[in-house]
Parts: structure tokens; C-alpha cells; sequence
């Protein structure tokens, strides 16, 4: 697929997640810009993986295990309205789902790898969508969305975060970063 989803495919807040993919196949995408990411925590020392940027923020450990969360309940999304499910979904809170997910508890190295596994799955499951799929429609936190947008949100949303890596926690980590809480 590599057709731009429209507005009336996704809710108005993803927005901002695909307008950072760039036009083209978004399987393809997926599939290769996760090794950069995974790079750039390959950078990051275990010992600042319990660093933030700023007192409050999150930690690395903390964002990795919320990009894997986060992609594991779009696909799941997407697989639900693939597969024609039209029963409406729940949203979730990303601010419950870290703290319970204990991340800290964990190796930045663990998490990286459970995150390039969520991927490999991702990428699987776009991968082999029947081409009717990808227009097929859902609800989730009472908004509709079509199969594609969700493809384009999930690039995005790495984006996105690889993004605050590289402009908010490296240069913070570089003069000392936040501690964990």
C-alpha cells in the first residue's frame, strides 16, 4: 500500500504521526526504518536507560516499552477491522500502561529487542494483508479509522519518538539527563 491515508481515515491527533512518513510503500517503511531506531538505543548506554530528559518525562527504558505497547494496540486495531471485525474498540492511557509495563525493571537491550520483535510482526501483518483490507474501517476510543491510516501511524509514531531521541534525551543524556524517579 502506498497510498497516503485522508483525514476521514484517522482521528485528527495522528495527524502529526503521518505527516512524518514519507509518500511510498508504508510495509517497506515499517520493515526498514526500525534498524535505525534500534541503532540509535544501541547508542545509549544501559546505565541511561533509567534517564530523562527532564524530571517528570519518561525514562528511554520507559519510551521503548511504550513504542512496542503502543504498536502491539494499533495492530491489533488493524487487525480486528482487516479481518472485518466492526465491533468498537476501547482507547487506552499510555500514562497507566508505562508505569504497570515496571520497564525500569528491565534491560534497555531487552527492550529494544522485544520492540524489533513487535515490529517484525507489524511488518508480517501489513505485509500480507489482502488488498480489500487495507480500506476496511474500525472504531476505536469512539473514532472511526481505516486499516491503512493505522500502517501510517505506527511508522509515524516511531518517528516521532526516535525524533524526541534525538532531540530532547541524547543532549540531555550527554549533560547528565534526569534520573529516574
Amino acid at each position: 500500500m502506498t497510498e497516503r491515508p485522508v483525514e476521514s481515515e484517522y482521528a485528527p491527533y495522528y495527524h502529526k504521526y503521518i505527516a512524518l512518513v514519507p509518500d511510498g510503500a508504508v510495509a517497506d517503511t515499517l520493515e526498514s526504518q526500525i534498524a535505525e531506531t534500534l541503532a540509535l538505543l544501541a547508542s545509549i548506554g544501559e546505565a541511561d536507560g533509567d534517564r530523562a530528559y527532564a524530571p517528570g518525562k519518561w525514562t528511554v527504558k520507559e519510551v521503548v516499552g511504550h513504542m512496542a505497547d503502543t504498536e502491539r494496540i494499533f495492530t491489533y486495531r488493524a487487525l480486528r477491522a482487516a479481518r472485518g471485525d466492526d465491533t468498537p474498540l476501547p482507547g487506552f492511557d499510555e500514562n497507566t500502561y508505562v508505569p504497570a509495563g515496571e520497564f525500569g525493571g528491565r534491560t534497555l537491550a531487552s527492550l529494544a529487542d522485544e520492540l524489533a520483535a513487535v515490529r517484525a510482526a507489524t511488518v508480517a501483518l501489513f505485509r500480507n494483508l489482502p488488498a480489500p483490507a487495507w480500506s476496511r474501517r474500525g472504531v476505536a476510543n469512539g473514532t472511526p479509522f481505516a486499516v491503512r491510516a493505522i500502517a501510517w501511524i505506527a511508522a509515524g509514531h516511531e518517528l516521532h519518538h526516535r525524533g524526541l531521541f534525538r532531540t530532547r534525551y541524547l543532549p540531555a543524556l550527554a549533560s547528565g539527563g534526569a534520573a529516574a524517579e
